[in-house]
């Protein structure tokens, strides 16, 4: 990663995470949901535990490092992308990436209220404005009265993903305050979320026989090594670059191109007001995720012997 140049890994997160929301409708086609969560993270884990042993980072920790491992990723990559996946049964997946984009002010507010990390003003209107954004998005299809029932449900899986992940997206930040390294919690922690998915496909019954279906074996590696381990990688490294504050700008263009691969692939027509909605929404993402350049400090003039008014 470290040869590519930033705007390349800024690229490929972002076309990578921007298309992961379409590639899911072809999971959940062929296999329940919780059975496509379970075997994506599960494949998504080992190859990051993979990853850790080929470069030597250690794997061994201790059976209170393994249970907060466990409540990040049942929550981060179990529950939640549960949800993710029966909320686009119902509706396009780039209506669900941009409700998805009300996380960062759920977790924001939950760090204030848990934690009593200091969250400015900016970023709470920036949020406010992003959930006007998703409610004007979601206000013509709760007015169809043929798709009232199928929007409610997608609508409350998607609260119910955003809240969730927010548990886990707390949990992840305890972690690495409290030092534990980044990729064995990411590895460990989708291996949990694998196995809270595949707990709650087995008590409902349901198959992990595979499908035949190319297009599944194919989204499922896509979503898995692409959009699961390569992005985490990409973001890392561009992170370390440019700071988290415009490497934040993902997480701005990842719904935006979402919702533009729902116009192209998914046939969906948004009206006027949808429009609107996804306007205010990417603007409050930028206003949560974007922060403003640092103003340089004004030169200090030294002393000087000479006389006021004198040329120099």
């Amino acid at each position: 990663m470290s040869r590519l140049r930033s705007w390349q890994l800024f690229a490929i997160c972002v076309l990578t995470w921007g298309t992961t929301w379409h590639a899911i409708t072809y999971q959940i086609g062929h296999t329940a949901p919780d059975v496509g969560v379970a075997v994506r993270f599960a494949l998504a884990g080992l190859c990051v535990i993979g990853l850790c042993l080929w470069r030597g980072l250690p794997l061994r920790f201790s059976g209170t490092d393994h249970a907060v491992f466990a409540l990040q990723g049942v929550f981060m990559y179990g529950v939640s992308y549960i949800c993710v996946y029966e909320a686009e049964r119902y509706l396009p997946s780039g209506l669900v990436a941009v409700g998805y984009s009300a996380s960062p002010l759920i977790s924001g507010i939950g760090a204030m209220l848990l934690f009593g990390v200091a969250v400015s003003r900016r970023f709470v209107a920036g949020g406010l404005l992003g959930l006007a954004g998703v409610a004007l998005i979601f206000w013509p299809e709760f007015g169809k009265a043929a798709q009232g029932v199928s929007t409610a449900k997608g609508a409350a899986f998607t609260v119910g993903a955003v809240l969730l992940s927010s548990v886990g997206s707390l949990t992840a930040s305890r972690n690495r305050h409290r030092g534990l390294p980044f990729w064995p919690a990411l590895g460990f922690g989708m291996l949990w979320g694998a196995a809270a998915a595949a707990l709650v496909a087995l008590a409902q019954g349901h198959s992990f026989m595979p499908p035949a279906a190319w297009s599944w074996w194919i989204s499922l590696l896509y979503l898995s090594l692409a959009g699961s381990v390569l992005t985490f990688a990409c973001y890392l490294t561009l992170q370390d670059r440019i700071g988290p504050g415009p490497s934040g700008a993902i997480g701005v263009m990842t719904p935006l191109l979402a919702l533009v691969v729902s116009l192209m692939f998914e046939g969906y027509r948004p009206d006027l007001l949808t429009a609107v909605g996804a306007a205010l929404a990417v603007g409050g993402n930028a206003m949560m995720l974007l922060r403003p350049a640092p103003r340089r400090p004004e030169p200090k003039i030294a002393p000087s012997s000479r006389m006021p008014g004198k040329p120099p």
